[in-house]
């Protein structure tokens, strides 16, 4: 008779390769104190934010306090203690994007996407949407950044014209892979 896979073997093989991700950025930056800060932002590249697990182990790999791997980590907004989606919206609420009505965009969006300010990220980890107070493309306002690529001039119909963009894009992915291109007949199967 078979056994059955453990789950829990399954779930500590993803904690090692969880961990062995993490040592191999450690490993890059000579596993400096000095260089926590790019260890930081290699690891949330790697994740889209910084798990506490992994901000704990970086702390004890480079002998520092926990605090202090926190504290750089809370301190500069740039980092997320938390998971975000696949796709990362920022709408600048600077001045300039708000005299230009910036908080209708920002209501379309969590309108659209079942988001809020509380619950940034939609339950199926495809979108999160950020407020920031500036983006520097306060000629364009007002502005939104979706996956680093900025969007001037936006409006409400706009930004939601965006968010079906990506989602069209997304279902076409995922039939694609479902369906994988027919492989041309070989001389072999024919025989």
């Amino acid at each position: 008779m078979a056994s059955m896979p453990n789950v829990v073997d399954r779930t500590e093989n993803v904690e090692i390769q969880k961990f062995e991700k993490v040592c191999c950025i450690l490993n890059r930056f000579g596993r400096r104190p000095s260089g926590l800060i790019p260890i930081l932002q290699a690891i949330q590249h790697e994740y889209q934010y910084l798990p506490e697990e992994v901000l704990t182990y970086v702390a004890t790999s480079l002998d520092v306090p926990p605090a202090r791997v926190f504290g750089v980590a809370t301190f500069y907004a740039h980092f997320a203690l938390e998971p975000k989606g696949k796709h990362v919206i920022r709408v600048c609420d600077g001045t300039a994007c708000h005299v230009k009505q910036s908080l209708p965009i920002l209501e379309a969006l969590h309108k659209t996407l079942g988001t809020s300010e509380k619950n940034k990220t939609t339950p199926d980890m495809m979108f999160t949407v950020e407020t920031v107070a500036c983006l520097g493309a306060c000629g364009l306002a007002p502005v939104v950044v979706i996956d680093e690529q900025v969007h001037g001039q936006v409006t409400p119909q706009g930004a939601v014209g965006l968010i079906n963009d990506i989602r069209a894009m997304e279902a076409l992915q995922k039939t694609a892979v479902a369906t994988p291109a027919e492989q041309p007949a070989t001389e072999e199967s024919h025989v």
